[in-house]
């Protein structure tokens, strides 16, 4: 069962591998984000979505070099200005989405303790991250088309060789017949 870029098992394998590698720069893009809006909320007066909006641009900016030279290193990398571009762009796109859930839960709702803006601000990272895993992965970092095979190369597998004819095997000879006594 195969399909143009490979068996379908080799497509689900790479597609693990990438999510894996965009989760352990997000991780680490969570941990910059959370820290730094922590540090923000307890040591200036700022409210709450303003902190949250400076830590979350001060992990797009951790993310972005997370993502360039770990998780999509094998990406292509021509156009470097228009991958920024666009990497600000759908950022900027998931920081809305992100501070609009903690802005909702805050403004919206009135839940705006310390606990409560941690869980929304987590709950807003994560919606985020669904859009940010699909926008990157399709527009900024695209994946390099298949590798072409050389000019007069097979595009089938060649078929197994015919087996080698064995040489037939006579039969023995007879026994010559005794001669008569008589």
């Amino acid at each position: 069962m195969s399909t143009q870029g490979g068996s379908v098992l080799e497509r689900v394998r790479g597609l693990v591998r990438e999510v894996a590698k965009f989760g352990a720069v997000g991780g680490l893009g969570v941990l910059v984000n959370l820290g730094v809006f922590n540090l923000i909320r307890h040591t200036t007066d700022l409210q709450v979505v303003r902190a949250s909006v400076i830590a979350t641009v001060v992990a797009i900016a951790t993310n972005y070099l997370g993502f360039r030279y770990y998780a999509y290193r094998d990406r292509a990398q021509s156009g470097r200005t228009r991958e920024m571009a666009l990497f600000a762009g759908f950022s900027a796109i998931g920081l809305v989405i992100e501070n609009g859930v903690l802005y909702t839960a805050t403004y919206g709702f009135g839940w705006d303790g310390p606990l409560a803006s941690n869980v929304f601000k987590f709950i807003g990272i994560g919606t985020a991250t669904v859009f940010r895993f699909w926008s990157y992965r399709t527009w900024v970092f695209k994946a390099l088309p298949p590798v072409a095979p050389p000019v007069g190369a097979a595009t089938e597998p060649m078929p197994d060789p015919a087996p080698v004819p064995r040489p037939e095997r006579r039969p023995e000879p007879l026994p010559e017949p005794e001669p008569a006594n008589n």
